[in-house]
């Protein structure tokens, strides 16, 4: 499918917020606490990296761009946002970080279709670019739809960007395959659950950050028996809302990560057990449920996961 298929336009990103740290210590701070490497992030890239918990769970997801040489900008969902700003607070201690609620100045929109490409043009994904609009922040394409995110002033967005609808751009944040941790989901996965080490969200040569040694362990004693994959369904779904397989009731086989409208149901990312797929179907909230069926990512999963294919 080409982008000129797909709706072209812009859309507040209202379900997002944004965390800055600034001072000197900023970056080895945060490399002291994310999944990703941001001591090598320069000003004209993105990246994304994972927020931990001692037990290796995914806290909160961020987008991390450099705003100068002391301020980082992270991207996360918005339900999340406090929550998470509080609790890495209380690792800064001493260093020379100040940490805050950046939403207010920092306001997201996304765009989609030829918007991209006038902006950025030929840019590749993870790249960013700053422009008068604010910072440009490329994201992979979905269905061949070019996508960035634009973050900057709420006059920000290009003049005579055509409205999107949200609904429009979350259903193409699911089928990019990239999980975003929302209230409903936090401290449930360990990274490699939500594919993230496939989408560029884990270093496993940085160093420590909290929860590493279980998040190491996990991929290289090769215990990831669960695997993130994209799901429509006739039902709406919810983050955190519980999936079962046709042959066990009493036993969730995985969890709705993030969903969005399509048509008169939705489609889905989730987190199931990759022994459900042996056989039986999967369904939404229970075993009696609506039927949940498979859709396809748009990267590669390991041999041992690609049960889809």
């Amino acid at each position: 499918m080409t982008h000129e298929l797909l709706p072209a336009g812009a859309v507040p990103l209202t379900h997002w917020g944004v965390l800055r740290a600034h001072g000197p210590d900023a970056t080895s701070f945060l490399q002291g606490q994310l999944t990703n490497d941001v001591a090598s992030l320069t000003l004209s890239q993105l990246r994304l990296a994972g927020f931990c918990s001692a037990k290796g769970r995914l806290q909160a997801s961020f987008l991390v761009w450099r705003a100068g040489p002391d301020e980082l900008l992270l991207a996360c969902a918005a339900s999340v946002l406090a929550a998470t700003l509080k609790r890495l607070s209380t690792f800064v201690l001493r260093a020379k970080c100040k940490l805050s609620d950046a939403s207010a100045e920092q306001v997201l929109h996304g765009i989609v279709g030829t918007g991209v490409e006038a902006l950025m043009p030929a840019a590749a994904a993870w790249s960013k670019l700053d422009a008068p609009q604010g910072a440009l922040l490329r994201l992979p394409d979905v269905d061949g739809a070019p996508r960035c995110i634009v973050a900057g002033p709420a006059q920000g967005t290009p003049a005579g960007a055509t409205p999107l609808a949200l609904d429009t751009w979350r259903a193409l944040e699911v089928r990019s395959g990239i999980a975003l941790i929302e209230a409903a989901t936090v401290d449930q996965f360990v990274p490699q659950m939500l594919n993230f080490e496939l989408v560029g969200g884990v270093d496993f040569q940085k160093g420590c950050y909290p929860g590493q040694e279980i998040v190491a362990r996990s991929q290289y004693r090769g215990t990831i028996k669960r695997r993130m994959f994209v799901f429509t369904c006739d039902a709406p779904a919810q983050p955190g809302q519980e999936v079962f397989h046709s042959a066990d009731a009493a036993q969730p086989a995985g969890m709705v990560v993030n969903a969005a409208p399509a048509g008169a149901g939705c489609v889905a990312l989730v987190e199931v057990k990759l022994a459900a797929f042996d056989q039986g179907s999967l369904h939404l909230g229970t075993v009696n449920g609506p039927v949940m069926r498979a859709g396809t990512l748009p990267y590669a999963l390991p041999s041992d996961a690609s049960l889809l294919a």
